[in-house]
C-alpha cells in the first residue's frame, strides 16, 4: 500500500494552522460520530431518505435484521437529535409515522461522501485486506494450536 509523505505533511500543516475548535463544536462532532457509527442509524437514514415517511412496521421490514426494541431505541435517539420527526395520528389502532427532518436529510447527504470514497477505493481496500490476511494467516494458525 502506497504512502504519499508529501500529502501527509500537507494535511498535518493545514490541521496545525487551524484555529482552535470551539469546545461545543468538538463535543458535537464527537457525538455525531458516535451516533452515526451505530450501524442502525445510518441504515435508517438511508431507508427514510429513499422512501420518505414510513410507519414503524414498514420501516422495520425495510431494515433487515433489526429487532423492534433496537428500532424503537434508535428512532428515539434520532428523534432526540432532531434527525427524524415522529407523527402520531389519533386513530385506532394508533398510527405512528417517521420522516427525516431537514437536519437528518443533510446528515445523510454529508455521509454520501463515504459511499463515494468506498467506490473509489474498493479495490485498494480489498487488496490491502487480502495482503494482510495472507501475511497473518500462518501466524493465527500457530497461535490457535498453542492455546
Amino acid at each position: 500500500m502506497s504512502i504519499d509523505l508529501h500529502k501527509h505533511r500537507e494535511i498535518q500543516q493545514k490541521l496545525a494552522a487551524q484555529e482552535p475548535l470551539d469546545p461545543r463544536v468538538e463535543k458535537l462532532v464527537n457525538e455525531v460520530i458516535a451516533r452515526v457509527a451505530d450501524k442502525w442509524t445510518m441504515i435508517i437514514l438511508d431507508v427514510l431518505a429513499e422512501h420518505g415517511e414510513l410507519r414503524f412496521t414498514q420501516l422495520g421490514r425495510l431494515v433487515p435484521g433489526i429487532s423492534q426494541k433496537m428500532l424503537t431505541q434508535t428512532l428515539r435517539e434520532m428523534e432526540r437529535e432532531g434527525l427524524v420527526v415522529r407523527t402520531v395520528h389519533p386513530v385506532v389502532p394508533p398510527k405512528v409515522e417517521y420522516r427525516l427532518t431537514d437536519l437528518g436529510l443533510s446528515l445523510g447527504a454529508a455521509f454520501c461522501g463515504v459511499w463515494i470514497w468506498a467506490e473509489q477505493n474498493l479495490e485498494k481496500i480489498e487488496r490491502a485486506r487480502a495482503a494482510f490476511d495472507q501475511r497473518t494467516k500462518p501466524e493465527d494458525q500457530s497461535m490457535s494450536r498453542s492455546v
